[in-house]
């Protein structure tokens, strides 16, 4: 290549990843189980879930650190489950950035592309332009100790796009830095990204980092993903009860469907019951669920059900008030929007709890 790193010219590299029917295991340890997965190009998409779910496991597979047992790993169209990582055209930042701590910013940067046997004018043209990329041009005679977290997070992403690959996977690379700083990172992040097209594959247990920054999340647990959607889809209308409790707090109630002069109800305790509307399906052993947003105190017109409930404590949140209300036998959340001035409830005050059904679900696990 004789162009400089540009929008346009990584841009035009986005490619799309398959991932068909993978499974990985270590010894009696089932850590991949039948993965499907297709991500577009130019997509920043996010691996989501607990620790040992898989998430980074799959990770590194993509990048060639890891061979499974059984499917396949294309990008761009080409099967690549047979290649070294150096010549599957994808770049990984660590968790740890790897950064060697005796080279300057700019020969940790060329590093990549020194071991590739790059040619040296080729070397500097691409080192000035992804450090320029990141914002580090003035840095690059500094080492690593000398920089921020934050800094040496941009160091690891300049290395990685200096070799302009096809597809930059990140594995949880906010995790070393304070809360302050992760936030802004991840903004970088997702402006660099978006600047360069480049399809993006993000790793993170942090639901709220995969929320502000990707496109789209697969939401992992046990080795399988539990869902795939946008993270409004995955929110609003989670596949099961796995996905409803890991992406934000929700409300999960247990209760059983009665019918009653011809409705059926979701009783939650003796003589606590909402209808459960008529094209609502309920599972075998569903939850009631629903977000602390969705319900309220007090009269509520906008809200289809009113529950009896006691106040069991309160917290102050700034913007809102979240109370813990007992409502039969079951806790719930429920967020109110807070007015200056206005009393908060006191624990054991009785309250009435009013529920939006449309925007409540049945899930099983």
């Amino acid at each position: 290549m004789n162009q400089p790193l540009s929008v346009s010219t990584l841009g035009a590299q986005a490619v799309d990843v398959d991932i068909r029917s993978v499974d990985l295991s270590y010894g009696t340890n089932h850590v991949l189980k039948g993965i499907d997965l297709h991500i577009r190009p130019g997509e920043f998409f996010a691996f989501l879930g607990p620790s040992g779910c898989g998430k980074t496991t799959l990770l590194r597979l993509i990048a060639g650190f890891n061979r499974a047992d059984g499917g396949e790993v294309l990008v761009g169209g080409r099967e690549v489950s047979h290649l070294p990582p150096w010549k599957r055209d994808v770049g990984m930042v660590f968790q740890s950035y790897a950064l060697w701590p005796h080279m300057s910013v700019k020969r940790n940067v060329a590093f990549g592309l020194e071991e590739r046997k790059v040619p040296r004018a080729e070397i500097e043209r691409r080192v000035a332009a992804a450090l320029e990329l990141v914002g580090l041009s003035h840095l690059a005679d500094r080492r690593p100790s000398q920089l921020s977290g934050g800094q040496q997070q941009r160091v690891a992403v300049a290395r990685t796009i200096a070799i302009e690959p096809k597809v930059l996977l990140l594995d949880e690379p906010l995790s070393n830095l304070d809360a302050k700083m992760r936030v802004q990172v991840r903004r970088e992040l997702r402006d660099l990204q978006q600047r360069l097209g480049l399809t993006t594959i993000f790793v993170t247990h942090d639901q709220e980092e995969a929320n502000t920054i990707c496109d789209r999340i697969a939401v992992m647990n046990d080795g399988a993903v539990q869902q795939v959607g946008s993270p409004m889809e995955l929110y609003e209308k989670p596949a099961n009860l796995f996905v409803a409790s890991f992406l934000g707090t929700a409300n999960i109630v247990p209760g059983r469907v009665i019918e009653e002069g011809g409705a059926r109800l979701f009783e939650i305790d003796a003589g606590v019951r909402l209808p459960i509307p008529a094209h609502v399906t309920v599972p075998e052993g569903a939850k009631l669920v629903f977000r602390p947003q969705h319900a309220s105190l007090g009269a509520d017109g906008a809200r289809d059900v009113s529950l009896p409930g006691t106040v069991l404590h309160s917290e102050f949140l700034g913007s809102t008030v979240r109370y813990g209300v007992k409502v039969g036998s079951a806790e719930v959340s429920i967020d109110v929007p807070f007015q200056s001035g206005e009393a908060i409830h006191k624990p054991g005050a009785a309250v009435e709890v009013g529920l939006s059904l449309n925007a409540a679900v049945w899930l099983a696990s």
